[in-house]
């Protein structure tokens, strides 16, 4: 059971909820019942997949993984079949957000499950992370420090209760590092000191800021730390918590073979075997850099980490939410005019969203940030302003968002005046393209209504669209006494036509 300590947060309602996470190692599935504010397991699938195993010189997915990964998806896709798709989360790591042809994986996924695929930044992996973790042990006073090992990269996580407050993700993974320092397949203390050292030397940019935040405790999660800590159970090595001198004596064991191949550790599955040395390479790099002593286990990890964020999600606690403020504050935006242009902007779309299929939550909410922060960049100049918005929402670490939505909402912003932004519209990906174009058309007329920056309220308009039309009516004479916005409005209509839009008003 995944227990909320802080269950009053979670939405009441009866429903289930499924998460997706494709690891670079392994694809993980698990399906929760969301009932009286507690999240119940119901059901887990896993397959072993090696992502990463299949990333050839080329930093292109082969063929073979790339059907191995559709393959699986194809059978949680059964699984899945009647969960409504809102209440579905899938996401992408490492070997996804290192792969060149991931946006080709990314379509042919969503053609599978009819879900999109979000692949996520590192640190957007690690607060997830850190959210399974610390919902699935005691809510204890004091930070504590949370290490994930994975097939491409290492989550290291300092936080309290709920809240992270350093997170990063290193390029170390087990798969990654088993090609690196093991491809041979040749077990020696040469080979096991090499990947100690790559370790140490991708620790090295996170040690001194993690050693002076602190901790009180060290907890790990996923199928590595795992594997290490039952196969030091099952040794004698250790109790219930992994410690230096049970790494030190798995080692030995482990060095005792002269081949990978040969390599049999009580309490490891055999498909896990492979890339044990590699995680216990790692793992101890991590015990002697961050000066760890013990680190207990957490069933928790990214998967829950997105249950967790979705039941947040619909009991309205959007983590996105606070990172759209936090933007807002960071470069200083005028908020009575983001506010004001948010305003007008959904104005618009409730009476458009039928008519062009934007009645989903999603529309409405990533209108609503892109008028919230279609100003930021005018922290960095006046000159092109919307181009650096753009670029600070595609770049910045922003909690809760995927690379998708990023990008989404960076071009939205970026084609709020001016010319409409076609080079831009071309990279977005060809399921999103009408939608976004809408929604950004909606945000361009909101800006140009409020240009004035006045406090005095617009008169009621009425917006009518079609496929590829849009009529803009104001009460009889307004326009007339509004020249300017007149003039901006029949500049709009000479943008818009590059857009395919056919724009009226009177």
């Amino acid at each position: 059971m995944l227990h909320n300590e802080n269950n009053t947060d979670l939405a009441a309602e009866d429903s289930l909820l499924a998460a997706i996470d494709l690891g670079s190692n392994s694809f993980h599935m698990v399906v929760a019942k969301l009932a009286h504010g507690e999240l119940t397991t119901i059901d887990i699938m896993s397959e072993k997949v090696q992502l990463a195993a299949g990333i050839g010189p080329d930093g292109m997915l082969d063929e073979a993984a790339f059907e191995r990964g559709l393959a699986c998806l194809s059978r949680f896709a059964q699984r899945l079949a009647d969960i409504p798709n809102d209440a579905i989360k899938i996401v992408g790591t490492n070997a996804l957000r290192e792969a060149n042809n991931r946006n080709a994986f990314a379509d042919a996924a969503e053609q599978v499950l009819n879900v999109p695929l979000e692949i996520i930044a590192g640190r957007e992996e690690a607060r997830l992370i850190y959210l399974g973790v610390s919902h699935t042990l005691a809510n204890t006073p004091g930070a504590r420090l949370v290490i994930d090992i994975g097939g491409g990269s290492t989550e290291c996580i300092i936080g309290e209760r709920f809240t992270p407050l350093e997170m990063e993700s290193l390029h170390m993974g087990c798969v990654s590092f088993t090609q690196r320092y093991f491809t041979d397949g040749v077990l020696s203390e040469k080979n096991f000191k090499q990947a100690e050292y790559g370790a140490l030397r991708e620790l090295q940019v996170i040690r001194e800021r993690y050693l002076e935040t602190g901790w009180t405790s060290c907890v790990g999660s996923s199928g590595s730390i795992k594997a290490i800590r039952n196969a030091g159970i099952e040794c004698g090595f250790s109790d219930e918590l992994i410690t230096r001198k049970s790494l030190q004596q798995l080692r030995e064991k482990i060095l005792s073979f002269e081949n990978i191949d040969a390599l049999e550790i009580p309490g490891v599955k055999p498909e896990r075997t492979a890339i044990l040395p590699a995680g216990l390479a790692i793992l101890s790099a991590l015990f002697e850099s961050l000066g760890i002593e013990e680190m207990a286990f957490s069933e928790g990890a990214l998967r829950e980490g997105l249950l967790y964020d979705m039941a947040g999600r619909k009991n309205h606690e959007d983590v996105r939410e606070r990172s759209i403020s936090a933007l807002s504050q960071r470069y200083h935006v005028d908020e009575q005019h983001a506010q004001r242009v948010e305003h007008t902007a959904l104005l618009a779309l409730a009476q458009v969203k039928e008519s062009w299929a934007l009645t989903g939550h999603a529309h409405h909410d990533m209108l609503s940030w892109a008028a919230r922060t279609h100003e930021i960049g005018l922290t960095i100049a006046h000159s092109g302003f919307h181009k650096h918005s753009a670029y600070l929402l595609q770049h910045s670490d922003l909690a809760g968002f995927s690379a998708l939505e990023q990008q989404l909402l960076s071009f939205l912003v970026r084609g709020n005046r001016r010319k409409f932004p076609r080079e831009e519209f071309k990279q977005l990906p060809d399921a999103r393209k009408e939608t976004f174009k809408r929604l950004c058309v909606l945000l361009r007329l909101a800006v140009v209504l409020n240009r004035s920056r006045s406090s005095a309220r617009l008169p009621a308009f009425d917006l009518k669209a079609e496929s590829k039309q849009l009529s803009l009516r104001f009460p009889d004479g307004w326009l007339d006494m509004h020249p300017l916005t007149h003039m901006e409005l029949e500049q709009e209509a000479d943008y818009l036509k590059n857009a395919d839009i056919k724009f009226t008003f009177s």
